[in-house]
């Protein structure tokens, strides 16, 4: 039997979740090799196959079981019609796309089908791609702005132009986008545009825009569907004054006041956006933490004396019970979740709704194929991705776990390595978590909070930037390093750090 060399050689960009780090140069060899390799095990299956055919003729008839069962561990998730796919991706995000590109360099016929007029899905469009555009360029305009003199660097008429801002970000996003295609073209994976839906144990139908549609058979479908913006209720986006995450990252102009629904991952790197471009903001938030769900007490507390002390205002506890638009303003009506006597009215020019996200699970077809959704709408699964009916599999947004680009990726190229019959495991504690302000946040592991709640004994590391060279010299000197390990062995329990530098 053919070893299949590591699944991380197989993919050009790094692999995560595994300790391994390769320089640019010695992947690039490494990919070429690994390329060829499979080109030659191709090659090599197809003499199986055909050996095999020899072999039943010939006197070596005790052979014949164990070369039958060879070749039917090496194809039994292949189509063997040239009408039929091996694969079928729903939804190009990272997590379909990069299951789409690992499948084709299995050997899957591999087809992805996407509803949107470009690829990358939510992540490369109207998400993580566009917003960090944003982010970087507002901090150097806000490094301009305000700290540049204190630096040593005079800036006369110094002022901002939204809507270059804007074509940069939109450029990036172009780029990545076409890169998806390309990456697509390279490795043989055939792009169908339309809305898929799954018609059949072994059948997806792809609704196109103009109304006909395209029937493809196939041997595995994958549901790579991702999420999408959960709505207030009682509060409709319009996205012009009150917006989603999707509005936010078009605005035509500086709001003067913004009021963020939301202080988690998105609201606070949205609203970093604004605030830096000349916008007050305020978050309202009903926990009583900034950070969203998986943050470190200690950490939150310092982000939030960080982010105050920058210009954002926070809100916690509270929760928003209606916004009414009077022209092009908007009153937002909030009240204390300890005391809803205590109420009070907040004006803007912009509402920012961000109070998460939901799986994209619906007109897929899934329960006329015997597969039920949960009670947040996301599908359940095995272990090996795999949902109620065998053969059709699910990752990324639309299943359990936190709703992180690259944690769908990684379930992607584990799914398919499945499919194919390698071994599955993914490692959940071990995806990190970052928020893009400045300073940046990021976690990975166990919090303080989730020991002391499992009763594990443990110890804590702690080093803060301003006692670091480089954090000194850059002027930015807030945050800090925080390690938590097991008292007794000092495995590495949990990680996070804040920092600018």
């Amino acid at each position: 039997m053919i070893r299949r060399p590591p699944r991380s050689t197989l993919f050009p960009y790094t692999t995560l979740f595994r300790s391994r780090e390769l320089t640019v140069s010695f992947g690039f060899v490494c990919y070429k090799l690994i390329y060829f390799y499979l080109q030659s095990l191709k090659m090599q299956a197809s003499i199986r196959t055909r050996l095999a055919t020899v072999l039943k003729k010939s006197s070596l008839g005790r052979r014949q079981k164990e070369i039958q069962v060879t070749c039917i561990t090496y194809s039994k998730s292949y189509s063997s019609s040239t009408n039929d796919v091996d694969l079928v991706v729903i939804g190009s995000g990272p997590g379909g796309y990069v299951a789409a590109i690992k499948a084709s360099q299995l050997g899957l016929n591999t087809v992805c089908v996407e509803k949107n007029a470009t690829l990358g899905g939510t992540c490369l469009n109207v998400g993580c791609i566009p917003s960090k555009a944003l982010l970087h360029n507002s901090h150097l305009y806000h490094l301009a702005h305000s700290e540049f003199k204190s630096r040593g660097i005079d800036v006369d008429g110094l002022r901002l132009n939204l809507p270059q801002m804007m074509e940069q970000k939109k450029t990036a996003v172009s780029s990545l986008t076409g890169g998806i295609a390309m990456l697509f073209k390279s490795n043989k994976v055939t792009h169908v545009s339309g809305h898929g839906t799954i018609t059949g144990k072994n059948e997806v139908t792809a609704l196109k825009r103009d109304g006909s549609k395209e029937v493809i058979k196939t041997k595995n479908i994958l549901i790579a569907t991702g999420s999408e913006v959960t709505p207030f209720p009682g509060i409709e986006v319009d996205e012009k004054h009150i917006v989603s995450s999707t509005g936010v990252l078009s605005l035509e102009s500086v709001p003067k006041k913004m009021v963020v629904i939301g202080a988690g991952v998105i609201g606070l790197e949205l609203g970093s956006v604004w605030s830096r471009l000349g916008a007050e903001v305020t978050a309202v938030e009903f926990l009583g933490h900034i950070g969203g769900v998986g943050i470190d007490m200690e950490i939150s507390k310092n982000f939030q004396r960080i982010l105050t002390k920058q210009g954002l205002k926070f809100k916690l506890t509270t929760k928003v019970t209606g916004a009414t638009k009077f022209g092009d303003q908007i009153k937002v009506s909030v009240e204390s979740v300890k005391d809803p006597s205590k109420q009070e009215e907040l004006d803007c020019d912009v509402l920012l709704v961000c109070v998460g996200r939901r799986p994209y699970t619906e007109n897929l077809g899934l329960e006329e194929v015997g597969i039920e959704r949960d009670q947040k709408g996301r599908i359940p699964i095995n272990s090996r991705f795999a949902t109620a009916v065998p053969n059709i599999y699910a990752i990324g947004d639309c299943i359990h776990g936190p709703m992180l680009a690259h944690k769908a990726e990684d379930e992607g190229i584990v799914c398919v390595e499945g499919i194919t019959g390698a071994p599955v495991h993914i490692d959940y504690n071990c995806v990190p978590s970052v928020i893009y302000t400045h300073p940046e946040v990021a976690w990975v592991g166990k919090t303080e909070e989730d020991l002391k709640s499992s009763g594990v004994e443990f110890k804590v590391g702690k080093f803060p930037f301003v006692a670091n060279s480089r954090a000194k010299t850059n002027a930015d000197t807030d945050g800090l390093v925080k390690i938590l390990g097991d008292k007794q062995t000092d495995r590495i329990l949990g990680a996070h750090i804040i920092g600018g530098v």
